[in-house]
């Protein structure tokens, strides 16, 4: 019956499970347009910001522009997400650059074929997991966990940019702080006026290409003052073309060990950069987001970014908001970008010769200010002291292992790990009584009488697994030890949605220990996965001592009916 349904699927909708763009909409001249006016938008900012975050990377610049080109067109083919603007990322970038200041010089050939092997390694990581369904892995990592990360990676990119936006271009910002040579006064006005005109235009004008405009303008000053031949800090010259073909050196082998780690965390950072946005888009379009088709179309834009010689590409959150904001509908609207940026690495690079290094730095810092938010820390004090530690703990981290930034994330997500493992450990196990509104409350907060005399009820708020099970029992045994005249214990085990192996056998054991005693034991509530794990084991095997209740409204009437 099965294979006949799938007979009668046509074939363009079963292909469109593995590539998503073949269920696009046809296109009518409407949709055109709108589509080509959001795909013009997003290529005229990406452009520009290609260019900085490569130089955040520390590659060639005109390979930013590369990581905007297939990589985003693969992206949109195989992506469950349509309208995600896919390219070049101020965190993945700063996590290149980071990850390989160790291992080679910037922008050296070493380094590009250690970032294409980067690239190549996370985007089969992300394929490998997306094929085999585990898209749930990633989520490991908790909001706090990125928060912190986030921010520390903020504060790192924009230390990294201060110096070439104040007219200290070449230098760092302890040399920059150390004195000398005085700073480039032309460099701090470019980039400081360009930060201004960057702020101006998203705030009064979000639809218009301000960071293009503000490219071209610089570009025309910096040439008009002839900028670049009195020793001012520009762009120079990128090479027109097309990317061709490359194939990172195979010499470089032996070291890759040592970017397992980092494609790890890139692959992880992308991945809920990718989700931050896809949440957004797939809400808006009313759909389900297919988590593990976007890590395979995430995967592949890499494998296609490293084979162009460039680096790791990820989903921008700003610029795929800007698509949205200016009216995308589907993919068609990334072709038109992808078209635009071709165009420009065609006939339009030389334009970027006198753009002057201060206004790309500008870009990038207007670009990571959205992600500098400190009261976040604040906000997360006032939910949970313990998480918001975890956040400032990866905070702190991730300034102090600089520039191996990526320790910050693994130590959060450890953090994170054991918190969660502590509180599975130490589950809620409450005694219970009887709320004037009928419900089973903590007995002691509550200061409710016992359900009845010589009973100890109790209610445990986790699965019954080997976390848990040995603090239920000892919950259980200091009761009896405590009260010489306990008759009856009745375990309201609603809250219960698992038992393992280990639950089950702790569960025999407290049944074992209360018979032992003469004690009964009362049941109620239990769900029917967790009563077939323990009929399997034979521990509600009926005896004298056990009492199995449907609902609590039984248990409590049986318990409270009669004297215990």
């Amino acid at each position: 019956m099965n294979s006949i349904a799938n007979n009668s699927i046509p074939l363009r909708q079963r292909l469109s499970r593995f590539m998503p763009c073949l269920g696009w909409p046809r296109p009518s001249r409407t949709l055109l347009q709108n589509e080509a006016l959001a795909g013009i938008t997003v290529a005229l900012m990406v452009l520009p910001q290609g260019v900085a975050y490569a130089a955040l990377a520390g590659m060639p610049l005109v390979t930013g522009v590369y990581a905007a080109l297939w990589p985003a067109l693969v992206a949109v083919l195989f992506s469950s997400s349509q309208r995600l603007s896919v390219g070049p990322t101020a965190l993945t970038s700063l996590l290149v650059g980071a990850s390989l200041a160790p291992l080679a010089v910037a922008g050296s050939a070493e380094w590009v074929a250690m970032a294409v092997w980067l690239t190549l390694i996370s985007g089969a990581i992300q394929i490998v997991i997306g094929v085999g369904g585990f898209g749930w892995i990633l989520r490991l990592v908790n909001s706090p966990v990125l928060s912190g990360f986030t921010q520390g990676a903020a504060i790192l990119i924009a230390l990294s940019q201060l110096p070439s936006l104040l007219g200290f271009t070449g230098r760092t910002v302890m040399q920059a702080l150390q004195g000398g040579t005085p700073p480039d006064w032309t460099a701090m006005a470019f980039g400081l006026g360009s930060m201004a005109v960057l702020w101006l235009g998203k705030r009064w004008a979000p639809k218009f290409p301000t960071t293009m405009a503000l490219v071209g303008g610089a570009a025309a000053i910096s040439y008009a003052m002839s900028y670049a031949l009195l020793g001012g800090a520009v762009v120079g010259a990128l090479p027109s073309g097309l990317p061709s073909l490359y194939l990172p050196d195979f010499s470089s082998l032996h070291r890759l060990s040592a970017l397992l780690l980092p494609a790890l965390m890139i692959t992880l950072v992308s991945f809920l950069e990718t989700a931050s946005s896809a949440k957004i888009d797939n809400a808006r379009a009313g759909t389900l987001w297919n988590e593990n088709q976007d890590l395979i179309g995430q995967g592949l834009a890499k494998v296609a970014s490293g084979l162009t010689g460039a680096f790791p590409t990820s989903s921008s959150f700003s610029r795929s908001a800007i698509t949205l904001y200016a009216g995308a509908q589907t993919g068609w609207a990334t072709l038109f970008s992808v078209l635009v940026v071709a165009i420009a690495l065609l006939w339009l690079m030389p334009l970027m010769y006198h753009v002057p290094q201060a206004v790309l730095a500008a870009v990038v810092m207007t670009a990571i200010l959205g992600l500098l938010k400190p009261r976040t820390f604040v906000a997360l004090w006032k939910i949970s002291r313990v998480e918001a530690g975890i956040a400032l703990a990866t905070f702190v981290l991730t300034m102090a292992t600089a520039p191996s930034i990526y320790w910050g994330v693994l130590g959060g997500l450890l953090a994170s790990l054991a918190n969660y493992m502590y509180r599975h450990l130490h589950p809620r196990i409450i005694e219970v009584g009887l709320h004037g509104d009928g419900s089973l409350r903590d007995r002691h907060l509550w200061k409710l009488p016992p359900l009845a005399p010589h009973l100890y009820a109790l209610r445990m708020d986790a699965e019954l697994d080997f976390a848990s099970a040995s603090t239920l029992e000892r919950a259980v045994l200091e009761a009896i030890a405590a009260r010489p005249g306990l008759t009856d214990v009745c375990l309201f085990a609603q809250p219960i949605n698992r038992i393992d192996i280990t639950g089950a056998e702790v569960f025999g054991s407290i049944r074992r220990a209360l018979e032992n005693e003469g004690v009964r034991l009362h049941l109620s509530g239990l769900k029917l996965p967790a009563q077939r794990v323990l009929e399997r084991a034979g521990l509600l095997a009926p005896g004298p001592l056990l009492f199995v209740y449907r609902t609590d409204a039984d248990a409590l009437a049986a318990l409270t009916s009669e004297p215990a």
